[in-house]
């Protein structure tokens, strides 16, 4: 697969670079470069086809919601252990209505949005440059192809299309809040912000943005005072009933994993996410220069499309409130830095609509040196292939990105294989404590799961010890909730026997230790001490694991 990703890109950075003057002119040639993207942006997503933890969460809360139990984690327990309610909504629907399975509508979503932002990230440049240019000015849709490729090499974007996660949807719809401003549709663009928000926490950051953004333009008498009107009703209609919905059948505002995460200092946060944006920084170099290059042009050449400037800076200011979203909340566990996903498409928008903006207005107003402009534009195609297919090899080579995700495929699976081994013996409604409550639940839908970092557990979230983004309460897990058998580990199997127990455990559990039949590879969980023997017996039952006594 790698080696088909960088053929796509070659051949697309050639087509591209090869035609570019026919991409003005000819629709039907447009049409098939913007295929071409499509298809180096799907090839660029199953090179990762990796389904994550806390899509599988999700996944668990949408099952629940079709199959008339709430939204709930485990049956009977109301707790708000995901921030995405509209993508649990969204991937909910297909069971409800067909009993299709949610982890094949959810990853089949995830792609059809990244491949959506591909698009729109390529009619959004348009629009905007559209509308700096004067009536009599001839239209330049290949600007917006630029665009579409760099969107479609973002390592983050493919990354998280197929992995069942929101993330794809929601880069969709901040690319559709800024296409809804340009357009001048206030009202539409605060619904979509109400969607934002909705599926992940951070569209708050576009939602107060766009709102500042249309209040600036009502006072310098760009827009009346109803836009800015409109766009927070637009917001409210949806956003009001979701939040007396949540305090009414959860108790509570702030979901659990939120306050998982930000309960503890903020100090303790900022020093996580500043490493978390770093690493970001590092991989994505050639984004964020490219960036960094459209905004000195932007700030340093004048032009009269001031309407058309301030989308583009809104755009530039979107990225960067994401970006310190992610470090005030401690970053992500996760690989290729999902909360900055969003990041990279947003710039490339931004600093693609920068080129066309000032372009159209140098044709405009000739300057002294009127090559200049002819040059750049042979430099447009060359420098957006050049960039797509540096993304492409990041993608391929950077150990925070394709290695990393095919480890956490490897663990998720073995902590799916341990799921099903102990929902299929255990008795149901066992419970059972764990730190990956998602991928046990994958095939252990029968049994009851604390999650002992609190995201999907209102009391070890709130009222827990927090400590590194995470909280933990062991006493409360231990001595309440009482689980019959403890997984420790969250990342799968271990090579070799594990005979110590967490100290945490101690007293009331014992150490039992699995091999998995016909490989190196052993499992130890924790069960209670007073069951241990039935429990033993009970899994031990497994054909694909057996018990192996720890040496005495």
């Amino acid at each position: 697969m790698v080696y088909a990703v960088v053929v796509a890109w070659l051949v697309l950075a050639a087509i591209v670079v090869l035609t570019w003057g026919r991409l003005d002119t000819d629709r039907g040639w447009r049409g098939f470069v913007l295929a071409l993207t499509l298809g180096l942006s799907l090839l660029h997503q199953l090179l990762f086809a990796t389904v994550t933890e806390d899509a599988l969460v999700s996944f668990r809360y949408a099952q629940n919601i079709a199959d008339g139990n709430g939204p709930v984690f485990n049956p009977g327990e109301r707790v708000e252990g995901y921030t995405n309610f509209l993508w649990l909504v969204l991937i909910a629907l297909p069971r409800a209505a067909f009993g299709a399975d949610v982890r094949t509508a959810a990853v089949v979503f995830g792609v059809v949005a990244a491949l959506g932002s591909v698009l729109l990230s390529c009619f959004l440049v348009n629009r905007i440059v559209a509308a700096a240019a004067p009536g009599n000015a001839e239209p330049r849709p290949a600007i917006g192809v630029a665009a579409a490729v760099l969107t479609a090499s973002a390592g983050g974007l493919a990354v998280y299309g197929p992995s069942g996660s929101e993330t794809p949807l929601f880069v969709l719809l901040l690319l559709a809040v800024c296409y809804s401003l340009v357009a001048r549709r206030p009202v539409v663009a605060g619904v979509l912000v109400a969607f934002a928000v909705m599926t992940s926490p951070e569209g708050l950051v576009a939602g107060v943005l766009g709102g500042l953004w249309l209040a600036g333009a009502a006072l310098k008498k760009k827009h009346s005072w109803w836009a800015p009107v409109g766009y927070l009703l637009g917001a409210l209609v949806f956003l009001i009933p979701r939040l007396a919905w949540r305090a009414t059948f959860y108790q509570h505002f702030l979901p659990a994993p939120l306050a998982a995460k930000l309960g503890g200092p903020l100090g303790s946060q900022v020093d996580a996410g500043w490493p978390y944006l770093s690493g970001f920084a590092l991989a994505h170099q050639g984004f964020l220069l490219l960036g960094l290059v459209a905004a000195v042009a932007l700030l340093l050449r004048r032009t009269d499309a001031a309407e058309a400037r301030t989308l583009i800076w809104l755009l530039f200011v979107t990225a960067l409130g994401l970006a310190a979203a992610a470090v005030l909340i401690g970053g992500d566990p996760g690989p290729s830095w999902r909360l900055l996903a969003p990041v990279p498409p947003l710039i490339a928008v931004a600093s693609v609509a920068t080129y066309g903006v000032l372009t159209v207005d140098a044709e405009v107003k000739p300057s002294p040196r009127p090559r200049a402009w002819p040059a750049a534009t042979r430099l447009v195609p060359v420098t957006a292939c050049g960039l797509a297919g540096i993304a492409v090899l990041v993608s391929v080579f950077s150990p925070d990105m394709l290695d990393r995700v095919r480890d956490w495929r490897a663990h998720g699976d073995e902590l799916s294989a341990i799921g099903g081994w102990l929902g299929d013996y255990l008795p149901p409604g066992s419970v059972v404590s764990a730190a990956a409550p998602g991928a046990l639940a994958a095939r252990g839908d029968q049994l009851l799961i604390v999650d002992v970092l609190g995201r999907t557990d209102d009391h070890i979230a709130r009222e827990g010890r927090h400590a590194g983004g995470v909280a933990t309460d062991y006493d409360y897990v231990v001595n309440s909730r009482r689980p019959t058998v403890a997984v420790p580990a969250d990342s799968g199997y271990a090579d070799r026997q594990h005979c110590v127990i967490d100290p945490v455990y101690a007293g009331k559990y014992q150490v039992a230790t699995f091999r998995r039949v016909g490989t190196p590879y052993w499992v130890s969980v924790y069960p209670r001490a007073e069951d241990a023997k039935a429990v033993v017996t009970d899994l031990n039952r497994g054909p694909d694991f057996r018990y192996v006594p720890c040496p005495s």
